[in-house]
């Protein structure tokens, strides 16, 4: 009887030590494959901070975080707006135009330079320093014509997205769309922190290199698109004049002037410098410097996006015999029997995610220059409760702009008004850009160069005739 006792005592107690080992052995084999995977992302974070420390990949992550307002206005100058634009230009007139990328590019990025360095130097945006130099009714009457162009250019780019999805996902509501695109905007503005949301902008600008696939996916005859890049030709005809006039006020247009000025004082503010003496501290020729680089980026970027929308127009529409682009919408509808539905998608995405970019800028804009014209707190940075009239202002431009989808106003005629008023603005905002940047007292040891401000009172008077010409040409 205690043999048997013993026996079954010793079996149970091997049962108990083989189930511990078998639990153990199964925790192992379970355990090794999330230790091979944690091995694996250690080995490829320590790889990564390697080799990000080496060049060119160093220099390449450093030129990355000096880019951000510059890339941010480039991207948001090619709204769905401006991509009906160049999409017309393409399907009217083929690769003709295409020298306007090449030749707007040193115009856009020098008034954008002068306007980043004012609010670098001055730690105000363009509205308050005009505020403080100038008469008070120039301003108004500028900041009005801005908040009319802008709010009509936002609900052309809510109704150009909606028209976007909806070729993608034809059972969508076109209503509901442009209310949903509109409501989030709002959101992203009003509760999102400034440095959140504009890395969000940052990266949706890479939305537009959906344009340079969708080019690259076509057959382009390339001797041809450089011959005219590089060589420019134009008949002085009434409508080659009018889309010369409508692509350099879409490329150069006043609503990028103010934002470009107020996010240098975001940035600045961003990275604690809200006390003007350090502030003034912390300006140097290597800020200056990092700035100008940012800004020339951004716009050739945007450039860029032009001549690629340009050319793939003019490679399937214009040869194929579609000649007329409302917009941005029937270019992407229009070109897929032609450039087949990858390059068809890739417009189409690509209209969504800028017109996702463009609108908070353009509302943004609006709301900058009334804030400051008017003295009010402003700047994305605060919160809503400190700055509740800067933030209506954009969400009033934001509804206005919903609204003009609902009451019948045809999109075209919506964009030629933005234009007119464009037009109107573009000139005399550029003056006193001029002016501000070419003052000492106001600019100290960083004013104009002098062929900064030949550079300056060219692209004045390119935009002053262009304006008159697209305001003669509207009205009859």
């Amino acid at each position: 009887m205690s043999i048997l006792f013993l026996y079954n005592y010793s079996c149970i107690i091997l049962i108990i030590m083989t189930d511990k080992k078998l639990e153990k052995f199964i925790e192992e084999v379970f355990e090794e494959p999330a230790k091979i995977l944690e091995d694996g992302v250690d080995f490829i974070k320590k790889e990564e901070e390697i080799l990000v420390n080496k060049e060119p990949f160093k220099t390449a992550k450093e030129y990355w975080n000096t880019i951000g307002p510059g890339l941010i206005t480039g991207a948001a100058d090619d709204d769905p707006s401006g991509i009906a634009t160049y999409s017309q230009t393409g399907a009217q007139f083929g690769p003709k135009f295409l020298w306007l990328s090449l030749f707007s590019w040193p115009l856009a990025s020098t008034v954008q330079e002068m306007c980043a360095r004012i609010g670098l130097v001055t730690g105000h945006g363009l509205a308050a320093n005009i505020r403080k130099h100038y008469p008070r009714w120039a301003l108004y009457l500028i900041t009005g014509l801005l908040f009319f162009a802008n709010t009509l250019n936002i609900g052309a780019d809510l109704g150009a997205m909606a028209e976007a999805v909806r070729l993608i996902s034809p059972n969508m509501s076109i209503p509901f769309l442009v209310i949903a695109f509109g409501v989030i905007s709002i959101l992203l503005q009003v509760y999102t922190t400034y440095a959140r949301y504009a890395q969000y902008l940052k990266y949706l600008s890479f939305t537009l290199l959906a344009y340079i696939f969708g080019a690259m996916v076509i057959d382009l005859d390339w001797n041809q698109v450089l011959f005219h890049t590089i060589i420019p030709t134009f008949d002085f005809t009434r409508e080659q004049i009018f889309i010369i006039c409508a692509v350099l006020g879409t490329t150069i247009s006043p609503y990028l002037f103010f934002w470009q000025t107020s996010q240098e004082v975001e940035e600045q503010n961003l990275a604690g410098n809200e006390n003007e003496r350090k502030w003034k501290q912390d300006i140097n020729p290597l800020t200056i410097k990092h700035m100008k680089k940012d800004v020339w980026t951004g716009m050739f970027f945007s450039e860029s996006i032009m001549f690629f929308i340009i050319a793939t127009c003019a490679g399937t529409l214009y040869v194929n015999g579609i000649t007329n682009i409302n917009t941005a919408s029937d270019a992407a509808n229009a070109l897929r029997p032609f450039a087949g539905d990858f390059a068809f998608y890739l417009f189409a995405i690509g209209i969504v995610g800028i017109g996702m970019l463009a609108i908070p800028v353009l509302a943004g804009a609006t709301s900058y220059a009334i804030s400051e014209s008017f003295g009010l707190k402003h700047g994305l940075y605060r919160e809503l409760k400190e700055a509740r009239a800067f933030y209506g202002v954009i969400i009033v431009s934001v509804i206005l702009g919903i609204i003009i989808n609902f009451i019948g106003i045809d999109p075209m005629k919506a964009l030629i008004y933005s234009a007119v008023a464009n037009g109107l603005v573009a000139p005399v905002a550029i003056f006193f850009i001029v002016r501000l940047s070419s003052n000492k007292s106001v600019m100290g040891e960083y004013v104009n160069k002098k062929r900064i401000t030949f550079i300056g009172w060219l692209t004045l008077s390119l935009m002053g005739i262009a304006g008159i010409l697209t305001l003669v040409f509207s009205i009859f």
